[in-house]
This record gives structure tokens, C-alpha cells and sequence, in this order.
């Protein structure tokens, strides 16, 4: 009866640390960047790493009802789960994959990417066991430096294995390397893709789908767009470039005070005692830490929100908890609200903010909230 009464505790979540994704503002960017498209031009929304960390099944829900009408992940064990969750809109495999995940991918109905013979291959195979044609988008490598046929090297035979009978070639593909940030080396890669279009129409092969521009893409080089689009990182509303306006941030993620103890001048702090007091002040302790994201390099750098203000995270991150610096004479309590990312008020702490404390990009930030961090849904 004990572990009964355990169980039946430990129903949905009471962890007062959690993220909470509003998806009608994943839908408004959805929108957002669909104005950016000419009447034609479809839409895919990445939603590969569990949606950035916000929820794939929730966030493909919420950007199919707005508009997009393909969705990308990167793995065929991401598109399995959403085909089984009752998914039913293309989805394209947008990485590399292994013979045994591309079986998976054409059992379900969903679309690879290929770039070299084993991956021609494993295809073929998987479209004869499951007596079907295994949709592909063959990419090319442009400038990326990844996964991708050279795009010089494409050619007759390339086209001659393509027109397989097992295989249906639905798409050509590619990635640029520096959308956001250099716009001759995004021009040149663009040029070298259009030689292979040209090359393809010339021969009569060009497939249905012509795909390249990502989140920067979009919203700066329309003549990126072709087909479809893939939308990443300004679904979740977080800037693809520095100068981006228009998105709105899908995710907030908090705590609250759990405990409070007021201190003298130089006491200190933490692990190896990182920050010590410069006078006496209230230490909070906020039960999050590096084992659910809060990356330890934001140590002793970092701000938190309480009543719509900035604090200090003083001393090392740990496992499980921080702690933040408040002044005297501050009003908090026990169970005050902690944002760690997003708006309180009229302050934010951005991705990007947080990114730019370890030299990272607001992607590894959300990316990295963990499973144990439990997400609320805004918006259903």
C-alpha cells in the first residue's frame, strides 16, 4: 500500500523546476515565416531533438495546424514515434542512416536522404523487403563540409541510379554552412546548387522537391526558397541571426526558492567557495542544476528573474541546485517564482544571452534542457 500511495504521488509532475512551451506562439512563427514564402512554397519545421527540447509530438501538432506541411528530424527513430503518435504528414530523415533505421523509414512511409552508394543501397534493400519505393532526397554538398555528394559530381549515373525502379527520387537537397552570419560563402554555395539544378533540368531529371534555405535562409535570401523550406531554429522563436525581428520565443523555463539564509560579508559559496560575500545578503537556493541543462559554465555569470529583476547566480553550478545573491531589504520568500529562461516583467533572459556566457548558441541551450526538467503545454 506504501508504494501504492508512492506511485499514485508521483502521477504528472510536482517538481516546481519545469519548461513551459506555449504553442501558440510556436504557431505564430510558424505563420510568421510562411509570409516570407510566395503562394507554392511549402514549409518544413525541423522538430529533430525532441523539437529543440520543446516536445516533438506537441510542436508538430501545433506547426502542422499552422500552416507547415512537411516536417524534418534527424533520425528515423524521431520519425517512427510521431508516424506511431498518428502523424501522418511527409516527414523527411534529414542525417545519415543505418540500413536497419532505413527498413523502419520505409515501413512508415517516410522520406531519406542519401548521398552516396551504401546509403543508394540500403534503400533499395528496404524497399524490396517491404515491396514498396523508398522515397529519397538525394543531397548534395555544396560548401557544408558534411554528409552530401559533391555537387560536381553528380552525373548520368548518378541519374540512372536514382531512376531505380525500388526507388521513388523525390527531392534534391542542401545546407548552407553560414546563412546567418557570411553572405558571400551562402551566394557561392547557392550558385554551385543552381549548376546542379540547371545540370538536372537539362537532363530531365530534376525531382518535385528543391529544398536548401534553413531559418536564416528564410527570412534573408528568397531566392533560396525553390520548393520548400526548412525552418529550424526560428520555429522555437530564437533568432536565426542577430538582426532577426518578428519570432517569439516558445519556451520559458523556471523554478522557485527553496530555501533562504541570510549571511555576513565573506561568506562563501559553493563548491571551492567561487564567490564569497562582499557584504551580508540572502542566499537563495533554486533546486535546478547542471543535471537538467543549467550548464555549469554558467557559474558565478549567469542571472536569474525573481519579481522581475536580475540575480546573480553566485558560486559554482551543482548537480541539482544554484544559488542566487539577493540583497537585504529584497522581499522574496520560499516558493517565489525563479525564471532561469525567458521574461519576468519587463526583463528577459534570452538563449542567446545564456549562449553567449560558455561561446555557445542558443540551439545547445534548449537543446540541453534535460528529460527530469518536466515541460507544460500552453496553448492545446
Amino acid at each position: 500500500m506504501v508504494l501504492g500511495r508512492a506511485q499514485e504521488s508521483c502521477s504528472g509532475h510536482s517538481r516546481p523546476t519545469e519548461a513551459i512551451v506555449d504553442l501558440d506562439r510556436i504557431g505564430h512563427n510558424v505563420t510568421y515565416l510562411k509570409s516570407f514564402l510566395a503562394t507554392g512554397v511549402a514549409l518544413m519545421a525541423v522538430v529533430k531533438a525532441d523539437a529543440y527540447g520543446h516536445g516533438a509530438l506537441r510542436v508538430s501538432k501545433a506547426a502542422l495546424n499552422a500552416g507547415a506541411e512537411w516536417l524534418g528530424v534527424a533520425l528515423a527513430e524521431e520519425a517512427v514515434e510521431l508516424r506511431e503518435a498518428g502523424i501522418a504528414a511527409p516527414i523527411l530523415i534529414l542525417g545519415p542512416s543505418h540500413d536497419r533505421q532505413m527498413d523502419w523509414a520505409v515501413r512508415h512511409g517516410v522520406d531519406l536522404t542519401v548521398f552516396d552508394e551504401q546509403h543508394l543501397l540500403w534503400a533499395k534493400m528496404a524497399a524490396k523487403r517491404h515491396r514498396t519505393r523508398a522515397r529519397i532526397h538525394l543531397k548534395l554538398d555544396t560548401g557544408m563540409g558534411r554528409v552530401g555528394l559533391i555537387w560536381d559530381r553528380l552525373s548520368k549515373a548518378w541519374i540512372e541510379a536514382l531512376a531505380d525502379p525500388d526507388l521513388h527520387w523525390i527531392g534534391l537537397s542542401t545546407h548552407f554552412s553560414a546563412s546567418d552570419t557570411d553572405p558571400g560563402a551562402t551566394k557561392t554555395q547557392l550558385a554551385r546548387f543552381l549548376d546542379a539544378i540547371e545540370y538536372l533540368r537539362g537532363q530531365g531529371a530534376l525531382p518535385s522537391e528543391i529544398h536548401a534555405a534553413n531559418s536564416a535562409a528564410i527570412m534573408q535570401y528568397p531566392g533560396a526558397h525553390f520548393t520548400m523550406v526548412r525552418a529550424g531554429i526560428a520555429v522555437y522563436g530564437l533568432k536565426p541571426y542577430s538582426q532577426a525581428v518578428g519570432l517569439e520565443p516558445a519556451l520559458k523555463w523556471r523554478s522557485e526558492v527553496a530555501y533562504i539564509k541570510v549571511v555576513g560579508q565573506d561568506f562563501a559559496v559553493g563548491y571551492a567557495g567561487t564567490f564569497r560575500t562582499a557584504e551580508a545578503m540572502q542566499l537563495l537556493s533554486v533546486p535546478v542544476g547542471y543535471a537538467d541543462g543549467y550548464r555549469r559554465g554558467w557559474s558565478n555569470v549567469s542571472d536569474v528573474l525573481i519579481g522581475g529583476h536580475r540575480y546573480p547566480v553566485a558560486g559554482r553550478v551543482s548537480m541539482d541546485q544554484i544559488t542566487v545573491a539577493v540583497p537585504l531589504g529584497i522581499a522574496v520568500r520560499v516558493g517565489d517564482p525563479v525564471v532561469l529562461l525567458g521574461r519576468d516583467g519587463e526583463e528577459e533572459i534570452s538563449a542567446e544571452e545564456l549562449a553567449g556566457h560558455i561561446d555557445s548558441i542558443s540551439y545547445e541551450v534548449v537543446t540541453g534542457i534535460g528529460k527530469r526538467v518536466p515541460r507544460r503545454y500552453r496553448g492545446d
